[in-house]
């Protein structure tokens, strides 16, 4: 138990949404050893304070931060489930790399010489195939959204839709088994669910400030992922209820 003066705590929050973190009321709750009631009342105060949003069952940060700015952050954590998650590809495939820092991370993993075709929506994950020579490059256009670091709009829908994805990995913004994967910008989740209605196989990358978020929208139940890839030191608990879903969790630096 957290023993914090409620202005203390309260700070405490702040902090977190800053970096771009989504909090959630029952979790606050249980960490600070108080009612979700007074978090409640936090989340109130710095909604008033302009400093996030409320949803239900907790605050979103006014804006997330952009890709540019997360691309320095958890760099060996990232590194290590890239490196789990390029063990899944399979040659001549058609892979399909969302917008997200860890797929940056995963394109250096890439196996060479597979005959890859990498196609994405993201800007930063095209430059990065462009500096390999031993795949090709397929860029799903439209109008790109800073915040997300890619084009998700209507254009960018449609142009997925007529893929046929072998395998996916698509961006999760918060991961749990009863709330499935979800996403902080609705046009985002929006091209989400088209990617994994386009993939034979969905997978995501899920850095443990993913696990048991929460997020105003919902891409796809976990059950519906074929596989999640977690961090070594993933909450035992969170693994096991993923794995209940019938999803496969596996967790990077264990041997394949």
């Amino acid at each position: 138990m957290i023993d914090e003066l409620p202005l203390a705590r309260r700070d405490l929050i702040a902090a977190r949404l800053a970096e771009g973190q989504s909090v959630a009321s029952v979790q606050l709750a249980t960490e600070f050893g108080v009612s979700e009631d007074a978090i409640r009342r936090d989340l109130r105060a710095l909604t008033a304070e302009g400093l996030c949003r409320r949803v239900y069952g907790g605050a979103l940060p006014l804006a997330s931060k952009p890709l540019s700015a997360r691309l320095g952050e958890g760099v060996e954590a990232k590194r290590a489930l890239a490196v789990r998650a390029a063990e899944l590809i399979e040659r001549g495939s058609l892979i399909f790399l969302d917008a997200g820092s860890t797929h940056v991370a995963l394109v250096d993993a890439l196996p060479e010489d597979f005959g890859l075709t990498v196609a994405t929506n993201s800007i930063d994950v095209a430059a990065a195939v462009l500096t390999r020579q031993d795949m090709d490059l397929l860029m799903v256009g439209g109008a790109v959204d800073a915040s997300v670091g890619g084009a998700v709009d209507a254009v960018a829908v449609e142009a997925v839709a007529r893929l046929a994805i072998d395998l996916s990995f698509v961006g999760a913004c918060s991961v749990s088994a009863e709330e499935g994967v979800g996403a902080l910008n609705h046009a985002d989740a929006i091209f989400k669910r088209a990617v994994a209605a386009a993939s034979r196989r969905r997978v995501a990358l899920v850095t443990n400030d993913k696990l048991g978020a929460r997020s105003p929208y919902r891409i796809a139940p976990a059950r519906s992922f074929s596989v999640f890839i977690v961090e070594r030191d993933a909450p035992e608990a969170f693994v096991a209820d993923l794995r209940a879903t019938g999803a496969e969790v596996l967790v990077s630096g264990d041997p394949s």
